[in-house]
């Protein structure tokens, strides 16, 4: 391994680490990847895989009130330091790589912004004992390297997860892994089950 390079994180559930870069100083830019696969099922003809739509949103709090959200119907959001790469309808056919992205550009996040929560929800219903493989991690945008990871655990009858957050502090940020299951097809049904990991 080259100098410089870090190791990704693997994160478990409610584990922080700070978005700091290796040699000192606070990262600018971070991409959020989120990545599914639909789990195969057994069907009269062997198994299939069914196509999941899950969602990935990111929801703005200042102060424990929600004042903005990113998701595939406001890709943007009002202050521009936040950007979802658009929706994808299918998820992953096994690559691993990301199915959704949110781009945050730590440095543009406003001043009273304090945390961004990272939800993903199954629009089409499903639940996630129909999905497989779902992660989020963390990229340093301004090189590609993989800063942290979290991998779900398997299953469950629930249509949601409250992923991870990005929050202040001191004069920097930190990531910490939620995994929380909870119910809803859009980021509205899943308030209730965020506030309290703010």
């Amino acid at each position: 391994m080259g100098r410089g390079q870090r190791v990704t994180v693997n994160l478990s559930k409610g584990q922080a680490i700070s978005l700091e870069k290796q040699g000192g100083g606070t990262l600018t830019a971070v991409r959020m990847g989120l990545g599914w696969q639909a789990a195969p099922r057994r069907g009269l003809f062997g198994k299939r895989t069914q196509e999941i739509d899950l969602d990935a949103s990111a929801v703005l709090f200042a102060d424990k009130q929600p004042v903005d959200v990113v998701f595939f119907r406001h890709l943007v959001s009002d202050d521009g330091s936040v950007r979802h790469t658009g929706d994808n309808l299918v998820g992953g056919a096994g690559q691993g790589g990301d199915d959704e992205s949110i781009l945050v550009d730590l440095s543009r996040v406003p001043v009273h912004i304090d945390q961004i929560v990272f939800t993903v929800n199954s629009f089409t219903g499903q639940t996630f004992q129909e999905v497989q493989n779902a992660f989020c991690r963390l990229v340093d945008e301004t090189n590609g390297q993989e800063l942290a990871r979290y991998t779900l655990d398997g299953g469950g009858q629930y249509t949601a997860q409250i992923m991870a957050k990005v929050h202040r502090a001191g004069a920097g940020w930190q990531m910490t892994a939620i995994g929380n299951a909870a119910n809803g097809r859009t980021f509205q049904d899943l308030m209730p089950a965020i506030l309290p990991h703010l």
